[in-house]
């Protein structure tokens, strides 16, 4: 199912973005980002998030972002925004001429963590996948849309009925490039139920 673009709301919307029926547009200001606390010690809420809402306990979101990233951190892809102390995000972060970072942060009760790894710097488009299973979540990316390469499985502790998810994209220096959205669609869960070891019985 296609999103409906009405559908979509903003938490700090940007001074620059076009939305239509194909996709969503998204010019970065400078010193925008979302990080919580974390060996930098600093807290940073101000990207611009753009999401829907949601009480379906099974299901996953997957969309194509191109971005034309130039400055160190410059960023853009997938998140999941229920408050400042608990989010997760999904992105490319540019790093310098030759690499830039695939990777993902969790953050649960005001605290950021992030997992990397190196991808070249040539690559300006990239598919992201994000599953739920109640309190449970899995990202995924794709260079084609079609095969899907897990990069992390994580619980959200403040989950409620209801959440929120969708894109965001931001400049954490002084920094502005524009990132593109396409192909915004919400399927059945792809993330499938565990078939190995059983559940423990909850005490």
């Amino acid at each position: 199912m296609k999103v409906n673009k009405s559908e979509l709301k903003w938490t700090r919307a940007p001074k620059q973005y076009t939305i239509d029926d194909n996709k969503v547009e998204i010019i970065t200001e400078p010193f925008t980002d979302l990080w919580q606390r974390t060996y930098y010690h600093f807290r940073n809420d101000n990207a611009p998030v753009l999401q829907l809402e949601t009480d379906e306990k099974y299901f996953s979101f997957i969309v194509k972002t191109e971005f034309e990233s130039k400055v160190r951190f410059d960023q853009s892809g997938i998140v999941l925004y229920l408050d400042s102390d608990n989010w997760l995000k999904a992105s490319i972060e540019y790093e310098n001429g030759q690499i830039q970072r695939l990777g993902s942060v969790v953050t649960n009760n005001g605290y950021s963590d992030w997992a990397t790894v190196d991808i070249d710097a040539s690559i300006k488009s990239i598919w992201f996948r994000l599953s739920r299973r109640g309190d449970d979540f899995c990202i995924e990316n794709s260079s084609d849309g079609k095969t899907f390469k897990q990069m992390r499985i994580c619980h959200m502790f403040n989950v409620k009925d209801k959440i929120q998810f969708g894109i965001y994209a931001c400049s954490p220096e002084n920094s502005s490039f524009k990132a593109t959205f396409t192909d915004m669609e919400i399927t059945e869960c792809k993330w499938l139920a565990h078939d190995g070891q059983q559940p423990d019985e909850e005490i």
